[in-house]
């Protein structure tokens, strides 16, 4: 028989020592396949340290069900043994009565350090930070410092930097590497150890968690101290942290541009309850078929044209799909650039002179193709577009122009409007951008085609 965790039925509960071989991430995968009794038997042969390890990453599906589902004595252990902004996390999901008892249960150090990072909205510096790092007073030594690392290394997350601090104001000053640490001489100061003697990169706790990845990028750091109003370090933002907030906001992005309203957790499709599936898809369509509604009323309003034209018709969805296409271009191009601090809402006018000719020469592309299209039809008698297809086939280029650049201006100016009124710029999604040209393209499309065919088939 082999002695193999990973070929065992998954109703058999493997016995201590086979747990110990398996990794962390290869067992959150089992854990995550398991029935939820299974899953707590499987935890129940494990120790608390371990168990609490587990809790700590964020791949771990059902952490609510998990630790409601163990002894209430063994979550409070786990709990108390968890990186603090884990544990912040992971009560923030409860029900807000059973966040309150554990907050009660637990020792009242814990207790109130979970609840200051709780106290912080969601996606923010402070509701992100780690509260466990290493301050030393100014007056430090490298030999002091070490053997204080030493002595505190397992209550303490991570330790990228040691962050020094006025001994009486308790003012950060410096943030001294690890390295610069370990090369350094015994004697030596620690706040002498940064030569460029500039302050550390900070931020304030409720700054944004977008705008804390992007601290951390552009300065190369592993963790970025979050301080108070007097400089007092509150916490810091590790990189692993920040990875998970960026892929966090990917998924909501991700749902919000597809016209979906973003999910609460890290669920997989397959377990989104169906009630679930409903509510977060069903706003965003009735609010998009309401939009569409303007779609038939500018429709209406052209019905006397469509009646005499009735050619017009074939092209309005080659029209209408191009204008969408091309907004949809522009405004995913422009998120990924304000997500990324390329540009800033000043910059508005130097994106609509860069789209307005980018538009028309996408548009001419297209039109030349509609054009070729429509003659080649006509040619071979594949379709007849009747007596004055060389005019139908102006109009479409034409309208083909029109409606491209508008749904290239349209598709980039409309996430600096949201931003501007304090929406996700994410919110502009591709369904809402294909909605606004559509209405406006069908104008567009009209308008036009009222001006060439005039006096022939209209």
């Amino acid at each position: 028989m082999i002695d193999d965790v990973s070929v065992m039925p998954a109703s058999v509960a493997p016995a201590p020592e086979q747990l110990d071989r398996l990794h962390n991430a290869d067992l959150i995968a089992r854990l995550n396949e398991a029935s939820l009794p299974e899953a707590e038997a499987i935890l129940s042969r494990l120790d608390i340290e371990r168990v609490a390890e587990l809790f700590d990453q964020p791949e771990l599906e059902r952490a609510v069900e998990l630790i409601l589902a163990i002894s209430r004595q063994r979550a409070l252990a786990i709990l108390t043994d968890m990186a603090e902004d884990r544990a912040a996390d992971l009560l923030l999901l409860l029900r807000p009565e059973e966040r309150a008892r554990f907050l009660r249960e637990l020792e009242p150090a814990v207790a109130r350090a979970i609840g200051a990072l709780l106290a912080f909205p969601p996606h923010t510096a402070g509701s992100m930070m780690a509260t466990e790092f290493v301050v030393m007073p100014a007056t430090a030594t490298v030999a002091e410092t070490l053997a204080h690392l030493r002595h505190v290394e397992r209550t303490r997350e991570t330790i990228y930097a040691i962050f020094v601090v006025e001994p009486k104001t308790r003012h950060l000053i410096r943030a001294v590497t690890l390295r610069q640490l370990i090369v350094a001489a015994p004697d030596d100061l620690i706040v002498k150890l940064e030569p460029r003697r500039e302050p550390p990169v900070t931020v304030e706790p409720h700054m944004d968690r977008e705008e804390v990845a992007r601290l951390i990028r552009q300065h190369d750091l592993l963790a970025l101290p979050v301080v108070d109003h007097r400089r007092q370090i509150l916490g810091i933002v590790t990189i692993d942290d920040v990875i998970d907030a960026i892929m966090a906001e990917g998924d909501e992005d991700v749902h919000r541009f597809g016209g979906v309203e973003a999910f609460d957790d890290a669920k997989p499709y397959l377990k989104i309850s169906f009630l679930t599936m409903i509510k977060k898809r069903a706003g965003w369509l009735c609010v998009l078929f309401l939009s569409e509604m303007l779609t038939a009323s500018a429709m209406q309003h052209f019905a006397d044209e469509l009646q005499r034209a009735v050619v017009l018709t074939l092209f309005i969805p080659l029209i209408m799909s191009s204008g969408g296409n091309s907004g949809s271009q522009a405004t995913s191009l422009l998120i990924r650039a304000l997500a990324l601090g390329q540009l800033r809402l000043r910059d508005w006018w130097r994106v609509v002179i860069r789209e307005i000719p980018t538009g028309i020469v996408l548009g001419i592309v297209l039109a030349v193709l509609g054009m070729v299209r429509i003659t080649v039809w006509q040619q071979t008698g594949i379709f007849d577009y009747g007596p004055h297809w060389q005019l139908v086939a102006v109009t479409i280029g034409a309208g083909l122009v029109g409606i491209v650049t508008f749904g290239s201006l349209a598709g980039s100016m409309l996430p600096f409007a949201l931003k501007r009124l304090g929406f996700d710029p994410a919110s502009a999604s591709a369904p809402l951008v294909a909605t606004l040209v559509d209405v406006t393209g069908l104008v567009i499309y009209f308008s036009i085609a009222s001006l060439i065919l005039k006096g022939t088939l209209l």
